[in-house]
């Protein structure tokens, strides 16, 4: 009969654990390897700035900038009596100009030629931009409804009425019309817009400054827009 050596059954039961523990220490240290390679692939994809989804996206191309400058110069078929004039749109929260085309008038314009070249000012912001104005990012806030008149007894002969207070308007609409008509030649190319609302309350004088041009949405803080006296009424 066969004896095994004192022990052996300890021996073999102790090689068995060892080799046990050398397959779970490798399983371990491959799955540790996986772990910090899934780590390293999320810290690349955070230092890309790039968010984990568990979902495929389709990020798109960058985003656009808008140029603010129209493709064709904002170009229109003038009549012979017309005078090209700026008209001041929204595009990237400031106010550039748009080529118009007005009637011309006299060096020296009446009041009813003032009040025409006026209401076409008017017509032409809040007129829908053309396909090219809105592909290079200009938009209009001159409410649609929005009427103007000449000036009444006593107001300055350059005031021009509005059907709603100018203090109502929202800031860009304000700003785009001081501008407009401060810079239209048959208005006089003041620089400066004299607008009155429907009620009694006096007109007052807005410019048309840097200021205004480049933060527009803060035209009507403070005290944008001086009264002016009367100088006589309608001539």
């Amino acid at each position: 009969m066969r004896h095994d050596p004192p022990g052996g059954d300890g021996r073999e039961q102790a090689g068995r654990e060892r080799v046990l523990e050398r397959g779970h220490g490798n399983a371990w240290r491959r799955g540790a390897s996986v772990v910090v390679l899934a780590g390293a692939l999320a810290l690349t994809v955070a230092g890309c700035g790039i968010r984990g989804t568990s979902v495929p996206v389709d990020a798109g191309g960058a985003p656009a900038r808008v140029s603010c400058k129209v493709a064709d110069g904002g170009k229109a078929q003038d009549r012979p009596d017309d005078v090209r004039t700026a008209v001041y749109m929204v595009c990237s929260s400031a106010l550039i100009p748009v080529q118009r085309a007005v009637a011309r008038t006299t060096a020296a314009p009446t009041g009813t030629e003032r009040l025409r070249a006026a209401r076409t000012l008017l017509g032409a912001l809040q007129k829908t931009p053309t396909p090219a104005e809105e592909e290079a990012g200009f938009s209009t806030a001159v409410p649609e409804d929005l009427k103007i008149a000449g000036p009444r007894a006593g107001d300055p002969a350059d005031t021009l009425r509005l059907s709603t207070s100018p203090d109502d308007l929202p800031s860009f609409a304000l700003a785009q019309l001081a501008c407009t008509y401060g810079a239209a030649p048959a208005l006089g190319r003041t620089h400066t817009a004299v607008l009155g609302g429907p009620d009694d309350d006096a007109p007052r004088r807005y410019p048309c400054s840097t200021e205004v041009l480049i933060h527009p949405d803060t035209a009507q803080n403070g005290d944008w827009g001086v009264a002016v006296p009367g100088k006589g009424g309608p001539r």
